[in-house]
């Protein structure tokens, strides 16, 4: 491993400048597609853009402030000492792979990462399981760091504590550098989209990234059989809306004038809701100038797929 910049004071804006130089922990499961919050083209776009996204939100800002109590329960909990690494570090070898960590183990080859989940996600880590992503992340600071093993603590919130450790698996970790050098070397540096995975997310992206089209025909190959399946996947999910649509109904139907029916496993409510809207029309005809002043042009492209 190499320290890269100390962490001490950094300004946040810099640290995620110095982000962008490589692949972090956080970034590694979606670069393999096992992060459902975050995918492989929405990481594509933040190395390659030059603007500084400070995202923000309460579990993040929970997140951050539950970490020191997380480390301390986990030095409570398995009697171990814990120190703050203070940088950012990168492999020697794969200069392109980045870590800031949030705990060295004191006396031990090993980090830790401190996680906090919602008691809905719970589930996630019963019966010793870890969800993917983390345990990806972990794997990946094992691969910078040159550690035997990694801690992962987490605090679900008002319910319980919890630690595991993940031991170095050399399989594993060449794996996950061939994904990451792959990605690094065919995606970000030579500034080609990574194959999308259907998410709204990679739609958006896909979107801005060609948002312009120019007057010209290209010969269409090698799609003939995924628009095939594109076309059965579209019957498909018309006769699912439709069967969809009918058990709403008759659901309608049962229910009348009733607002609410329940049993032991469902509870089914059909409320009367007002609604305001704009009538354009109205608008538009009584008054006009009103109407102009207030349009917007969005620009966008519209995919059409047609049988010849």
């Amino acid at each position: 491993m190499k320290k890269l910049v100390s962490t001490l004071n950094l300004d946040k804006k810099e640290w995620l400048r110095y982000r962008k130089l490589g692949i972090g922990g956080s970034d590694a499961g979606a670069i393999c597609g096992l992060n459902p919050y975050r995918t492989a083209i929405q990481v594509y776009q933040d190395k390659i853009s030059d603007e500084i996204e400070e995202l923000d939100n309460e579990a993040m800002r929970q997140g951050r402030d539950l970490e020191e109590y997380v480390a301390r329960r986990f030095m409570e909990k398995a009697g171990k000492k814990v120190r703050r690494a203070n940088a950012m570090f990168c492999n020697e070898s794969y200069p392109f792979m980045i870590a800031d960590v949030d705990r060295m183990v004191v006396g031990e080859n090993a980090g830790l990462e401190c996680k906090t989940a919602s008691p809905y996600m719970a589930e996630k880590w019963e019966n010793g399981k870890i969800p993917l992503f983390y345990q990806i992340q972990c794997y990946h600071y094992m691969a910078v760091m040159n550690t035997d093993a990694w801690y992962i603590a987490v605090i679900i919130y008002g319910r319980e504590f919890k630690y595991y450790k993940l031991e170095r698996d050399e399989e594993l970790i060449s794996s996950l550098i061939q994904i990451e050098q792959n990605f690094w070397n065919e995606n970000v540096l030579k500034q080609v989209l990574p194959e999308p995975d259907g998410s709204k997310i990679a739609d958006c992206i896909i979107n801005e990234y060609f948002k312009d089209s120019v007057a010209e025909s290209i010969p269409l190959m090698g799609f003939d059989k995924k628009l095939d399946r594109q076309q059965e996947l579209k019957v498909l999910i018309d006769r699912m809306e439709t069967e969809k649509k009918q058990i709403e109904q008759e659901l309608k139907i049962y229910l009348g004038e009733a607002e609410m029916a329940e049993n032991e496993k469902y509870r089914v409510s059909w409320k009367s809701v007002s609604t305001k809207r704009v009538d354009e029309k109205r608008l538009k005809e009584e008054k006009p100038e009103i109407y102009e002043q207030y349009q917007k042009v969005i620009p966008s492209r519209r995919l059409l797929v047609k049988a010849a």
